[in-house]
């Protein structure tokens, strides 16, 4: 019994791509491309994506242990 491509449920609903916003690929997910993988790979590594963090928390927390 041979399964047809069209009859197969996808496990996640397609959403556009971060990046450009054409529709996701399994391949890539959530991409739509290899491209636009590497697109956003590049932005993290070079830090244009940061996590924002407070100092004050970690200075208050290093007092109290005192």
């Amino acid at each position: 019994m041979a399964l047809d491509a069209d009859n197969v449920t996808p496990l996640r609903p397609r959403r556009p791509c971060p990046e450009c916003g054409k529709p996701s690929q399994r391949a890539t997910f959530p991409f739509c491309s290899e491209r636009c993988k590497d697109v956003d790979l590049n932005r993290w590594l070079t830090g244009s994506y940061v996590i924002p963090a407070t100092e004050d928390e970690d200075e208050g927390s290093a007092d109290e242990r005192g």
